[in-house]
């Protein structure tokens, strides 16, 4: 995470924003970035390959903070700018619609998902995206895939935090688990 300056209406500095983590949850956004055919249907799943501050490498799917004043459409198209870059072309309805709410943790097995720096709702969105994604920021790479391979074994366990969760959901969302 980068640091930013005061005078950034919406951002916390980091002793605020660790100050606030450990007294309320955060609001989030998750958008799973999918490619779709001519008739609506899910073809490939794009994941994003970031490294943890642990080092570890994982796949992951596009998160952010809901910055103060930020409407939630506004988040979901600057984190995703962010990190599959400007000319990802997402579609976001006008008035989006999350396919599930997320709890996040920081005790493991309240629910499947776990951020061991804080207690964070986040809202899951799946977003068509039809432009070039070259990932920006702290991601590595973005690899697409099949709905089959997303929702397997292989890359389930390269998930962490529970997002391999929230991605099976979405699948089951748009008819693409079997």
């Amino acid at each position: 995470m980068t640091e930013t300056t005061d005078t950034t209406p919406g951002w916390l500095s980091h002793g605020e924003l660790e100050a606030a983590r450990g007294r309320m949850p955060i609001l989030y956004i998750n958008a799973v970035p999918v490619r779709v055919d001519e008739s609506g249907t899910v073809t490939s799943v794009g994941l994003l390959l970031r490294v943890g501050p642990d080092g570890s490498i994982s796949r992951a799917l596009v998160a952010g903070r809901v910055l103060y004043h930020e409407r939630v459409r506004d988040a979901l198209l600057r984190h995703l700018e962010k990190d599959l870059g400007p000319v990802a072309l997402p579609r976001i309805p006008v008035s989006p619609q999350p396919f599930t709410v997320a709890e996040y943790f920081p005790t493991p097995g309240v629910t499947p998902f776990h951020d061991p720096r804080q207690h964070a709702v986040s809202l899951a969105y799946i977003v068509p995206v039809s432009g070039d994604c070259q990932p920006r920021q702290d991601a590595l790479d973005l690899v697409w895939f099949t709905p089959e391979e997303a929702a397997g074994p292989d890359v389930q366990q390269e998930m962490g935090g529970g997002q391999g969760a929230l991605l099976r959901q979405a699948l089951a969302h748009v008819g693409r688990l079997e």
